[in-house]
């Protein structure tokens, strides 16, 4: 009961983390039973997958309870601190080579000594999220001119973008999604918006042409890219094609109730059955209604990040909530959009469900934020007094 009564923030947050979390173990265990032989070769079970998802999930809910008790103004700070490191992570990964073992080294860096590996564009995400509602509340009430912005904002923002861009369209499609609607919300002119969508817009198609012109310069991305885009409106053959039609197959057997737990049989068949297409495998087990019960709780989480934000009671805390709220959100919609064959295939995990040690770890670094903006001993009242007197990483870094 002590521990309880130290958890602070949004109960009802609290409540459908750890319901998620929970419902996870059982699609995760079921759907493992194909990693034993793809990726353990049957040297391991879907016992040793089950336990390392649960110690993932476990340090998961230990950065929840650690970042919900910072005070949330302090992330304005760290937000500095972390973006520079942020962006020499990024650029280790993308020199790392383009294939280790036939896998997209450029997404991922062995953490050493432990042996995890770890996605720094997902950080990325959640960092660049928070800093962009830094500026957007220190530019508040002035005159904002798009020159004045391009160095603060958008050079940030389109180096970590460039970065992620070659190993990870998806990801760095959202984020650059997020960042215009964060802007959007945050008062950013929308004549300046627009502009800077048409430049993204041509940036990309640049950036196709190029890798076009010089297959060596990223190989296989944008053939990839063009396969997965093809399968979707074409329905033709290939990996992301032949995932499609085992997804399909997997929610069209599962019915209203589906077959029950760890009963599915397109796991045995189906790739990424225990992350991106962990969706069409619930289905198969629990059914319709379990699937839309699992949208029912990300819709009542998107409801809880939206009362948090309108509750708060300073404007950089309204605007982080809904930053790092969003995505998370989001990219559950993508993933469920993917597996029942609405968008083409991303890669995108379903949060807090999917097993995957950095998408779950920032995904609750993000709610950890959320609840600490939520969390009244963490939020300071408004005042006359500038919020960042108490921040003393904010005056470190200065008025940057």
């Amino acid at each position: 009961m002590d521990f309880f009564n130290k958890i602070k923030g949004d109960k009802a947050i609290w409540a459908i983390v750890a319901l998620l979390a929970l419902f996870s173990f059982l699609p995760v265990y079921s759907a493992s039973s194909n990693l034993v032989y793809v990726v353990g070769n049957g040297t391991q079970t879907t016992i040793s997958f089950l336990f390392k998802h649960a110690f993932l999930l476990a340090l998961g809910f230990a950065i929840i309870y650690g970042i919900h008790k910072i005070p949330i103004h302090f992330f304005k700070g760290l937000s500095l601190i972390a973006l520079p490191i942020i962006l020499l992570l990024l650029v280790y990964t993308l020199a790392q080579g383009t294939t280790i073992g036939g896998a997209n080294a450029s997404r991922w860096i062995r953490l050493p000594f432990i042996g995890f590996t770890f996605q720094t564009s997902t950080l990325a995400a959640v960092v660049l999220m928070v800093y962009v509602a830094r500026y957007l509340t220190k530019i508040k009430d002035k005159t904002i001119r798009f020159t004045e912005s391009l160095l603060p904002l958008w050079l940030p923002v389109a180096i970590v973008v460039v970065l992620i861009l070659p190993a990870n369209f998806s990801t760095a499609a959202i984020i650059f999604f997020m960042v215009m609607v964060l802007c959007f919300l945050g008062g950013y002119p929308i004549k300046y918006l627009l502009g800077i969508l048409l430049s993204g817009a041509l940036f990309l198609t640049l950036f196709i042409l190029t890798a076009k012109a010089v297959p060596d310069l990223f190989p296989n991305r944008v053939t990839t890219w063009e396969n997965r885009i093809e399968s979707f409106f074409d329905g033709e053959d290939g990996e992301a094609g032949y995932q499609i039609e085992k997804a399909k197959i997997a929610i069209a057997t599962g019915g209203i109730i589906g077959k029950g737990a760890g009963k599915s049989v397109q796991k045995n068949f189906l790739p990424q059955s225990s992350s991106d297409f962990i969706f069409a495998i619930i289905i198969e087990e629990y059914g319709l209604v379990g699937g839309l019960l699992l949208v029912f709780f990300y819709l009542l989480l998107l409801f809880r990040i939206v009362v948090v934000a309108n509750g708060n009671t300073t404007i950089f805390g309204k605007l982080v909530v809904v930053g790092v709220g969003l995505p998370i959100v989001f990219q559950a919609f993508i993933n469920m959009a993917v597996a029942v064959e609405l968008f083409p295939v991303t890669g995108q995990t379903l949060p807090l469900i999917s097993s995957g040690g950095t998408s779950t770890w920032m995904t609750c670094l993000a709610i950890g934020i959320i609840l600490s903006a939520s969390n009244k001993e963490t939020v300071a009242e408004p005042s006359s007094v500038d919020e960042n007197e108490n921040n003393p990483l904010e005056v470190l870094s200065g008025q940057l």
